[in-house]
């Protein structure tokens, strides 16, 4: 094929943003990935308005052919514990969504938008040519962007070691069509998700109904035997009646890592790490996709300016501008997590009893980030 001048290895919400981000500069932009689409992705599947503000998505015609879940409330507490219901009266604070639809239509988008899509393609090996890359022997390019997600082979060209030397947060997760009867008997409303948070305070697990869809996972920054909490966790929801006591037991696995415990460079000479690539799930909720979008405009905009040449030099002003957006990472543990959780618990537990914590605390700030305002993207800046 024609050289290009980015080749985005991975086609999920971060590849294809980066690709409609740059639509109109005059780049020639190509997105590889190894599955062909639409594909299954492992993800409880909602999104704040936020991001499908920054996607710039008509949600109208979104929904035409597509799930979209409004949501207008959540429950959570610990696990074993009353649950506080939380609702908002102005409209809904998040929707639920199915990855095999949406990141379809990001990437179809950004096929229309003029990105060349090479998907069903593996990722097999990159080497230097001139001041640009040549990846799988064929596809030259002078500047190659890693967004395949925590495993992404770009990111382990980089020097990342998944798996080995990182603090990862595992999750397992099913996603599943409910028969008319268990849709007739589930009690879960689809427009309050609900969330329940591990005793050790390690993780959370959660149940969302999307129309006659039903997703349940938990994931834990402690993958220790991870599929016995996951066992425990459903035994507990089947027992207090809230998914169906035939729910399907073959549960999917992934991994990421959170921002701030994330070691993994962002940028090399004619290189450079988005999304879950680069490790940028938000601490608290360990929500992926509005960091992976964010982190994609950012990344448009510092493309943009490097005029062509694309030096680890010219690429660092990538690097400021996520610290500017997400903050500094830190090198070790922070203060909260060097208490024991024998002194924790009984606070979180106190904390979560409170209406006011779950509503300001757990939800605005945690999960939906209403205190940080969308990205804008024009012309090249992301401000």
């Amino acid at each position: 094929m024609k050289p290009v001048d980015v080749l985005i290895v991975g086609g999920g919400p971060a590849g294809s943003t980066l690709a409609w981000a740059l639509r109109d500069s005059g780049l020639s932009v190509a997105i590889l990935d190894k599955r062909d689409f639409p594909r299954d992705k492992v993800c409880a599947g909602w999104v704040t308005p936020a991001v499908m503000e920054e996607l710039e998505v008509d949600l109208d015609d979104y929904a035409r052919e597509r799930t979209l879940q409004p949501i207008s409330g959540f429950r959570l507490g610990l696990m074993g514990e009353k649950e506080v219901e939380t609702r908002y009266e102005h409209g809904p604070v998040s929707y639920g969504i199915r990855r095999y639809e949406f990141d379809d239509y990001l990437l179809r988008r950004a096929a229309d938008t003029g990105a060349t899509l090479l998907t069903g393609t593996p990722f097999r090996q990159m080497e230097r040519e001139g001041d640009g890359w040549r990846v799988n022997g064929e596809i030259a390019a002078r500047v190659v962007v890693g967004a395949g997600g925590h495993f992404c082979p770009v990111a382990r060209a980089m020097g990342a070691r998944p798996g080995r030397s990182e603090r990862i947060v595992a999750a397992q997760e099913i996603e599943f069509p409910m028969t008319p009867e268990q849709a007739a008997a589930c009690p879960v409303d689809p427009e309050v998700p609900e969330l329940f948070f591990t005793r050790d305070l390690a993780g959370y697990g959660w149940i969302f109904r999307k129309g006659d869809y039903l997703n349940i996972g938990l994931g834990r920054e402690d993958n220790h035997q991870l599929s016995r909490h996951v066992t425990e966790f459903t035994d507990y929801l089947k027992a207090q009646g809230r998914i169906p006591a035939d729910t399907p037991e073959k549960f999917h696995g992934h991994a990421y890592l959170l921002y701030p415990h994330a070691l993994r460079r962002l940028v090399d000479d004619g290189r450079l790490l988005i999304g879950d690539a680069a490790g940028l799930a938000y601490p608290q909720s360990g929500e992926g996709i509005r960091p992976a979008v964010e982190s994609a405009l950012l990344a448009a905009q510092s493309l943009l300016e490097c005029d062509g040449r694309y030096t680890a030099e010219r690429l660092a002003g990538y690097v400021e501008r996520m610290e500017n957006r997400f903050g500094r990472r830190q090198a070790g543990p922070g203060w909260l997590e060097r208490v024991p959780v024998g002194l924790k618990q009984p606070i979180a537990a106190r904390l979560m009893r409170s209406p006011w914590f779950a509503r300001n605390v757990v939800m605005d700030r945690w999960f939906l980030h209403t205190h940080q305002a969308p990205l804008r993207f024009r012309a090249g800046t992301a401000a």
